[in-house]
């Protein structure tokens, strides 16, 4: 696959999560897939509760790409977040504030499928704003 199609699959996969369609992301990652959570490797299964647990707290969440830069098997996107806090979030009880986090994300491709899968999400501006950490002054 080219740079373009692999970063038309990128977007497939944002479109997802903006329908609330897991399967439409996870169709796109190979069967091996490894992905990296902070930093470290985690399970697929833990990714799946991830993206279960962010959309059932924040069930109007919607994926905005700033950008997306595509080279040989690499696609980087660079996403603004935004959502409602209308379910339990890091122990948190809904409280119906808006909130906004970006995140970076790299994905490697082979043979049309993602192979490994990087995050790294900043959520501090969300955590303050449903008042998991307090605000700066």
């Amino acid at each position: 696959m080219t740079p373009e199609e692999h970063k038309a699959k990128c977007l497939q996969m944002v479109a997802g999560w903006n329908r609330w369609d897991l399967n439409g992301i996870i169709e796109h990652w190979a069967p091996d897939v490894v992905h990296y959570w902070q930093g470290a490797p985690v399970e697929k299964s833990f990714m799946i509760k991830q993206m279960e647990t962010g959309l059932n707290a924040f069930p109007d969440l919607h994926l905005d790409v700033r950008s997306i830069i595509a080279e040989d098997d690499l696609v980087t996107l660079r996403i603004t977040v935004t959502g409602t806090h209308k379910g339990e979030f890091a122990g948190i009880q809904p409280t119906g504030r808006s909130v906004t986090w970006d995140m970076v994300e790299e994905l490697r491709f082979a043979n049309g499928k993602v192979i490994e899968r990087w995050d790294v999400v900043n959520m501090l501006p969300a955590l303050q704003a449903i008042g998991v950490i307090p605000a700066a002054a």
